[in-house]
């Protein structure tokens, strides 16, 4: 199987295998894309990153009917003392008027346990499938999951969640230093800017694909099927 994909069709040794491959879901969260939550507190669009939601979640159902093909959560959040909360992100939180650990309407923001910590309805993790907190925007970053991928034999990488250009870049650019082979999927993943989204999805491309290449739920179902 390979998928359409720009620069390159994906992935690049033509071989795209479940039971190698890995659907992360970055950071869909109440806090990133619900009313009441941290985005909404600071004042961005929510339809921005929301827009992800329908087609992961028809993505999402396709991936769970295939055998062997492991899929992963990933939630951003802070211990309720704050004791992994860095001072400059804290103050930055401030600045915009949504204080990491401050009240709001869906509990403390940004903290773990919290209502608005909580992954969406709609993409709620199912038995079976792994959720990793993190303390960071990178998906690596204080976590065990490049133990749980190579003790599970993943090779491969499907991309998406939100913010397209923070946590889902990082978490890409992060992944390519360590050998995974990546794809982010452009209907999939939402930035509270949409110019930054456009600009994080082309830097992907460039180079002959830097960090991995580019494509939408509709090629990987097209794959699958």
């Amino acid at each position: 199987m390979i998928i359409q994909a720009e620069p390159y069709n994906w992935p690049y040794d033509g071989e795209f295998v479940p039971r190698r491959t890995a659907l992360i879901i970055i950071d869909m969260q109440i806090d990133f894309c619900g009313k009441g939550g941290y985005v909404d507190r600071m004042g961005y669009d929510l339809s921005l990153t929301a827009k992800a939601i329908e087609p992961i979640k028809k993505l999402l159902k396709k991936v769970r009917e295939t055998p062997d093909f492991m899929v992963i959560h990933t939630r951003e959040g802070h211990r309720p003392d704050l004791s992994d909360l860095p001072a400059n992100k804290r103050w930055r939180s401030a600045q915009i008027g949504a204080e990491i650990g401050s009240p709001g309407p869906t509990g403390r923001i940004l903290v773990r346990d919290e209502p608005g910590w909580q992954i969406i309805e709609e993409l709620a993790p199912i038995e079976g499938e792994i959720i990793i907190d993190k303390p960071g925007k990178g998906s690596f970053y204080a976590t065990d999951l490049d133990l749980i991928l190579r003790t599970q034999g993943i090779t491969h990488l499907i991309l998406t969640g939100i913010t397209t250009d923070v946590c889902v870049h990082t978490t890409m650019r992060d992944a390519n230093d360590r050998g995974y082979e990546c794809l982010i999927l452009e209907d999939c993943t939402g930035a509270t800017d949409y110019n930054n989204h456009l600009a994080a999805l082309h830097m992907v491309t460039m180079q002959g694909g830097v960090f991995g290449s580019v494509s939408s739920s509709d090629k990987v179902l097209a794959a699958l099927d």
